[in-house]
This record gives C-alpha cells, sequence and structure tokens, in this order.
C-alpha cells in the first residue's frame, strides 16, 4: 500500500449544544472542532468571500495536521457556470491561499442542471491549473459528466470527481477523475441533509475508505448532513470504525 493519508471531517465547524460535551471545553468553536477531527469542509465560502486574514487567522487556531478543503464560489460554479471566470478564481485564491500549508483540496460543485460542455471545463480547468497546482475535487451532478470523455477531461487537469451520496448517477458514487484524490461528500440518505447514516451504512463507508486508501495519495470524507446535526455523530462513529 502506498503511502495515504485519510482526513474525515464535517461541512462546518458548528458544534450544537448536545454535541459540546464530546469536544474540549476551552476555545473557538473552530478550535474545539479540531481537537477531534483533522479536517473540515468550508461551505461559507460559497456564499461569501473571506478575507486572507480570516483564513490566516483559521490557519493559526488550528493544529499542524489540520487542513481545510475549501468550497468554491458560487459565482464561479453557479452564477458564472464555469465561464470567464478568470478574476473571480484569482480574488478567492488570493484568499484562500492564506491557509498555506493547512489548505486541503478546493472542492467545484457544480449545479445539477449544467451540463458537460466540454470547451467550457477545458479553459476552466486550465485557467485553474494556471494558478493552483493543489488537488481539486470536482462535484458534478449533471449525468453528462459521467463519461468516458468526461473521466479523461477529469484526468487530464488532476481534478479527481467526488464520490457522492445519495449518487445521482451509477459512477457517482465512486472516485473518479484523479486517481491520487478520493473525495467522499456524505450529504445523508435517504434524506439529502437529514438523515443520519445507520450502522450498516457506516460499515460499508468504512470499507470504501480503506479500498480507496490503497491508491489514492489522500483521501477525504466529509459529512454533510447538517440539517439536524448527524454529521458530526457520523463523523465520530465513522473514525471509531476505522481506528
Amino acid at each position: 500500500m502506498r503511502s495515504t493519508k485519510l482526513y474525515v471531517g464535517v461541512a462546518g465547524w458548528a458544534l450544537r449544544k448536545e454535541h459540546q460535551p464530546l469536544f474540549p471545553a476551552e476555545g473557538s468553536h473552530l478550535q474545539r472542532f479540531a481537537g477531534r477531527f483533522n479536517a473540515v469542509e468550508i461551505n461559507s465560502s460559497f456564499y461569501k468571500p473571506h478575507r486572507r486574514a480570516t483564513y490566516a487567522r483559521w490557519r493559526e487556531e488550528t493544529l499542524p495536521h489540520f487542513r481545510f478543503a475549501v468550497k468554491t464560489p458560487r459565482e464561479i460554479t453557479h452564477y458564472q457556470r464555469l465561464r470567464n471566470a478568470g478574476s473571480l478564481l484569482e480574488q478567492f485564491l488570493s484568499e484562500a491561499t492564506a491557509l498555506e500549508e493547512k489548505l486541503g483540496p478546493l472542492l467545484v460543485q457544480l449545479p445539477p442542471q449544467l451540463p458537460l460542455d466540454a470547451a467550457t471545463a477545458e479553459a476552466f480547468f486550465a485557467r485553474l491549473r494556471e494558478l493552483f497546482e493543489g488537488a481539486v475535487a470536482c462535484e458534478p451532478r449533471h449525468h453528462t459528466w459521467f463519461t468516458e470523455h468526461a473521466e479523461e477531461l477529469l484526468k487530464r487537469y488532476r481534478i479527481a470527481r467526488v464520490a457522492a451520496d445519495p449518487p445521482r448517477a451509477e459512477e457517482d458514487g465512486q472516485p473518479g477523475g484523479d486517481p491520487s484524490l478520493a473525495y467522499f461528500r456524505l450529504h445523508g440518505s435517504p434524506k439529502i441533509y437529514y438523515s443520519p447514516y445507520d450502522e450498516k451504512m457506516l460499515d460499508e463507508i468504512a470499507t470504501r475508505l480503506r479500498r480507496a486508501m490503497r491508491s489514492a495519495q489522500q483521501t477525504w470524507c466529509i459529512f454533510d448532513n447538517t440539517a439536524e446535526g448527524h454529521a458530526v455523530t457520523n463523523a465520530f462513529e465513522l473514525v471509531a470504525r476505522l481506528g
């Protein structure tokens, strides 16, 4: 097995009252969260920009091994739909790279109604790679992205395809694209954002992560079923299974 790193976390670090006893008593919510998990996904960057100073403070508040995945702004993915987004990418990266060594993958989540336009996608990924050499995970949600042509395009630009649950296509539940990164994003099933994962499903997730770790250089698992707080509970349960 090649050397690999496993990161398990949640989309966001707000601590609900019922979960607070599970975390260290002192510090900000982020500091307390990072005392129990080694990763988090920043979703707020999708909705609004954060200053470099904010990202730098988050870096300083967390332990050396902690990593942040950062979601790309919706202005790029949903409003511009990947077109003419170079200046927006530059601004976003000028902010997020203040995380420095703690910056993990960028997450590019695409709108469900956005089909693959090869020319647009290639231009966007080419510009992204001119600006950023690190790991990138893309979560497409239209069936046209789950083809051999799309897979080749993602690999060419070293973009991993997210393994999402619930899946939207047969291939959606498995990692794709760049094989060096496996990024699992678990939204809750059957009710997205709300449903908890039961013991059987958590066992299956643990098995899939162990399988992914045999080939990927880094493997991420982010729980996004946050609406009723199940993400934190499921993340703890998964970590216990993985030792």
